[in-house]
């Protein structure tokens, strides 16, 4: 006689979550492709593999190389009235910032990339641009091939290039402002400060706290609701990721301009298991901003990448 197997509708339940979420995570990639790069979906939440065994690829390489030998604050170095800049809120068009000095005819330059800027005359459209970034300028007077560098920083908020440990307790993604993690948090408090304006990255799964601009690591991996998934699903895999917009508008010379960041989080089981190439791109970007140079001359800094390891 054979035995009846029952299941009891709790136990069914989780079964269904089980291979629900299978499915889900669950990815296939054409032959030609590689899978580091490639993005599927999760629910709203748009997912991606940086395998173990591959190496990380970093962003696109500025258009100019920085320069080998610099001229440092020489006099045709280009100036914009201050050593920090400011987007401001326009009605539909862009906010223009433009040179302040004459250093004449020529070329200019930017490192790293992300900023907007005019190669002829020097103008730099900050609405465009990536904000809370420190940048070096350069300029090349034609008939010449030294480049003359001035520093500037554009205003707006960041994130550390960091790996996180969830069973350490780290647990929270602070930001910091205007390039430079050692000023005070201006938004520590709330202090009129507002994040996640458009919602966009709760449509993610990332949980941002509204007033201080915090990404609450553990709610955004196990989800607000114990038992439904996180930002990366229900079982993450391994080098999965999660690339979130942040809409903000801050507190300072900005006049509460609505920017934005986006951060890529990624995450892991173990520290064992951190792709090779996606580690050394954040300890070498967190130790050149601790060290209060650029974070990246040579490649795009941004997303800035927040590494989850839930366990030891």
């Amino acid at each position: 006689m054979k035995k009846q197997i029952r299941l009891y509708p709790a136990f069914a339940l989780i079964l269904v979550l089980f291979f629900w979420a299978c499915q889900k995570t669950a990815v296939s990639y054409p032959s030609s492709l590689s899978a580091d790069h490639i993005h599927t979906s999760y629910d709203t939440a748009h997912l991606a593999i940086i395998s173990s065994d591959s190496q990380y690829i970093p962003p696109a390489l500025p258009k100019a190389p920085f320069p080998q030998a610099p001229l440092n604050a020489c006099l045709l170095a280009p100036i914009y009235g201050d050593t920090i800049i400011y987007p401001q809120p326009t009605n539909g068009s862009d906010y223009i910032m433009n040179v302040v000095n004459s250093p004449g005819a020529g070329k200019y330059l930017s490192w790293p990339v992300g900023m907007v800027l005019d190669s002829v005359s020097g103008a730099i459209d900050v609405t465009a641009s990536q904000t809370g970034l420190q940048y070096a300028m350069g300029f090349v007077k034609n008939g010449t091939t030294d480049t003359c560098l001035q520093t500037l920083v554009i205003g707006g908020a960041s994130y550390e290039d960091s790996v996180y440990y969830i069973a350490q307790g780290q647990t929270t993604a602070l930001p910091y402002f205007e390039a430079n993690p050692n000023l005070i948090n201006t938004c520590a408090t709330g202090n009129g400060c507002k994040f996640d304006v458009t919602g966009s990255a709760a449509n993610m799964g990332v949980v941002v706290n509204t007033s201080t601009g915090a990404i609450n690591l553990q709610q955004t991996l196990n989800g607000a609701l114990l038992g439904l998934g996180g930002a990366f699903g229900l079982l993450p895999q391994n080098g999965s990721t999660v690339t979130a917009t942040i809409y903000y508008k801050l507190n300072d010379p900005s006049n509460y301009a609505l920017e934005n960041i986006q951060v890529q989080l990624v995450y892991y089981d173990q520290p064992s298991l951190i792709n090779s190439g996606l580690l050394s791109t954040v300890l070498l970007k967190l130790d050149n901003l601790l060290s209060g140079h650029l974070i990246d001359n040579s490649a795009n800094p941004r997303p800035p990448l927040v590494v989850i390891v839930r366990s030891l």
